[in-house]
């Protein structure tokens, strides 16, 4: 839904070439990318649902960009709520309104770091990355939090339970921070 280009590029550039397929059968990693809309991504990946989880079930990693990220929980408040993937616990909410906060979040941000991990290797707390969101994640696990942004309130920027992967964040948009964090994903 939207950022396959951008992330196939970073990809390829980083020396991993992606490619975009219809079908996960054979994927060693899968990146769910997304721009848009909840529901409309949840109406097209819904004939993927049995796949991916099969995927999660296996332990391939998997990596959710933005809204492909916010997709992996039980459900979002977006345009009157819709049913996520379920694969992590939780909901998306939209951004609070706070005076002098414009929403949508779009630019540069910096992330506070949570806890060491496979993902966060190689950067440091206080890294800028870039952001285009309305909503963000609220995780009924907390601890799988690995870095955190302000935006007029505190928000999950990214997240990682075993095999699954999150960003709030756009890596490909997000220079040499975002291509770290694309790399470690690509060689974990």
């Amino acid at each position: 839904m939207g950022n396959l280009r951008s992330v196939a590029n970073a990809c390829n550039y980083l020396g991993h070439p992606l490619s975009i397929q219809n079908s996960t059968e054979g994927a060693t990693k899968l990146i769910i990318p997304g721009v848009g809309a909840f529901g409309a991504a949840m109406e097209h990946l819904e004939q993927y649902r049995d796949e991916i989880h099969q995927h999660v079930r296996s332990g391939t990693p998997i990596l959710g960009i933005c809204l492909g990220m916010q997709l992996f929980f039980d459900r979002s408040d977006e345009l009157g709520g819709f049913a996520g993937l379920g694969i992590l616990s939780g909901e998306v909410r939209y951004m609070s309104k706070v005076s002098g906060v414009k929403i949508p979040h779009m630019g540069w941000n910096s992330l506070d770091l949570q806890s060491p991990s496979a993902m966060m290797h190689g950067v440091d707390s206080g890294s800028q990355v870039y952001f285009v969101h309305s909503l963000h994640c609220v995780p009924s696990e907390m601890s799988i939090t690995t870095a955190t942004a302000v935006h007029g309130e505190r928000f999950v920027a990214s997240i990682l339970k075993d095999n699954i992967w999150g960003t709030q964040f756009h890596p490909e948009k997000s220079g040499e921070i975002g291509l770290r964090i694309l790399r470690n994903f690509l060689e974990c």
